[in-house]
């Protein structure tokens, strides 16, 4: 070392000879790389930072298509579940109208009752329930030798409600006479009375009937539904003793079957009413909690409502259709004894709550499809709002040029019109739901009122905020 203490040249040249990082090695130095660790950004090369953001930008991308095909997966399976779920739920709204009708026609009385006594005033009815009276009492009809026990002081009337043949054509006349006495009776308010007050009486033995066991005065023989008329027998009979023929009340009682409904698929008919009547009105229960579940589990709830909606429109009018189809493949099949007409007006009248339940059901299920059509995001759906709304706001604009003035009422409404809006839906399905056995016009009646109402709430809300209040004179 030369004076002055200057270092050596060799001394300059170690850099871990003086300062604070003698001592140290080069891992234990800050910013020096470690065996294993990555190089920080600084000190990377411009190539090698562009290729970890190319990767780390692949592995994004990759991410989110597995999230993405994840998601999708799952969305899927849950709509494929949903789908089936509205499926089986339109298929069992059929089902479920048979069902609600075959429990109402046997548990209820007073509905079996409105439901056959329209039949005791039908004309094509009468005039059958005559003829098997007639054939009833004429097979039991001994003529010469009620004619030979008849008092001689009782020809003279006897001839006369004959028309005055005694003679060949007896029993032409005998028979005439029976019918219109038979006609009369059946066309009677005491018939009317009668039919409502027996149908009343045996409305019990229904279930027996359609199980095809018991008595009463509705059985099921050979395949045939028929009721025992033989109460307007006994009616007829007396008629015949109060006309002159007075041997006619020694003819023993008479039991003629009037024929309410004929078919070879009876039996299969009446286990499948059985199955339906123990299924009652769970059945539409059940069905509504399907199509329900369906549209919850789905992603486009509103299209699948729309679709369930149409979806029980469509098979339940099926049902309708085919109790048409059915009418005519079974009057066509009847036997050659049984009267067309009343079979007919008997059918109708047994059907007629199945057809107002399925007039209903298809009614209901389009204005729910609309309704919730008009309250969607589409095209067409917001040219109807926009209508609808332009239109209203018309009408405003001239009332309020006209001077009218809705005081207070405009502004609490406009502040709480989502609502309002929603109480008045909610109303009318309560009202929908206590209304006991609506009908298709009442579902109509209902939406047209709730339309109303919405309308009044869209007019009380149109205008500028505040121009519906009074103004305070000077």
């Amino acid at each position: 070392m030369e004076d002055g203490g200057a270092p050596a040249d060799g001394d300059a040249e170690r850099p871990d000879a003086k300062g604070p990082e003698a001592g140290r090695s080069d891992a234990e130095r800050p910013g020096a790389e470690r065996p294993g660790a990555e190089r920080p950004e600084a000190g990377r090369s411009d190539a090698e930072r562009t290729e970890l953001e190319e990767l780390r930008g692949r592995l994004t991308v990759l991410e989110n298509e597995r999230d993405r095909r994840s998601s999708r997966s799952r969305h899927h399976g849950r709509s494929l579940l949903g789908a089936v779920l509205v499926v089986l739920g339109c298929l069992l709204a059929p089902l479920s109208v048979v069902a609600a009708w075959a429990a109402d026609v046997v548990g209820d009385t007073n509905r079996y009752v409105a439901t056959v006594a329209p039949l005791a005033s039908n004309p094509a009815v009468q005039d059958a329930v005559a003829n098997r009276a007639t054939d009833a009492l004429m097979t039991r009809l001994d003529l010469p030798a009620l004619l030979a026990d008849v008092a001689p002081a009782d020809r003279p009337r006897l001839q006369q409600a004959l028309g005055g043949k005694l003679g060949g054509a007896l029993e032409g006349a005998v028979r005439s006479f029976v019918h219109d006495q038979a006609q009369k009776i059946a066309a009677s308010d005491a018939f009317r009375t009668v039919w409502t007050d027996a149908n009343r009486q045996v409305h019990s033995t229904l279930d027996k009937a359609l199980t095809g066991s018991g008595g009463g005065a509705v059985q099921l023989k050979n395949d045939t539904v028929t009721l025992d008329i033989g109460p307007l027998v006994d009616q007829v009979k007396q008629r015949l003793v109060d006309a002159g023929l007075t041997p006619a009340e020694h003819i023993p009682a008479v039991h003629a079957d009037f024929t309410l409904a004929k078919s070879d698929q009876i039996d299969k008919v009446k286990t499948y009413v059985r199955l339906l009547q123990l299924a009652g009105n769970w059945l539409p229960v059940l069905a509504v909690l399907l199509v329900a579940v369906g549209v919850l589990l789905s992603v486009r709830r509103r299209r699948a409502l729309v679709a369930g909606c149409i979806g029980v429109a469509v098979t339940t009018g099926i049902l309708g259709i085919g109790l048409s189809v059915f009418r005519v493949i079974y009057l066509d099949r009847l036997p050659a004894g049984v009267s067309t007409d009343a079979a007919a007006a008997v059918y109708d009248a047994l059907v007629h709550f199945l057809r107002t339940t399925v007039r209903m059901v298809v009614a209901l299920a389009v204005v729910v499809a609309l309704g919730t059509w008009l309250t969607g995001p589409g095209r067409y759906a917001g040219l109807v709002r926009r209508l609808w709304t332009s239109g209203i706001g018309a009408v405003r604009a001239t009332a309020d040029h006209a001077g009218l003035r809705t005081g207070p009422v405009g502004p609490f409404v406009r502040r709480y019109r989502t609502w309002i809006s929603w109480l008045l839906v909610a109303v009318a399905l309560l009202v929908y739901l206590l209304w006991s056995y609506p009908t298709g016009w009442v579902v109509i009646g209902i939406a047209l009122c709730l339309l109303f109402a919405l309308a009044v709430v869209e007019f009380l809300t149109a205008g500028k905020p505040g121009a519906g209040q009074l103004t305070r004179p000077a």
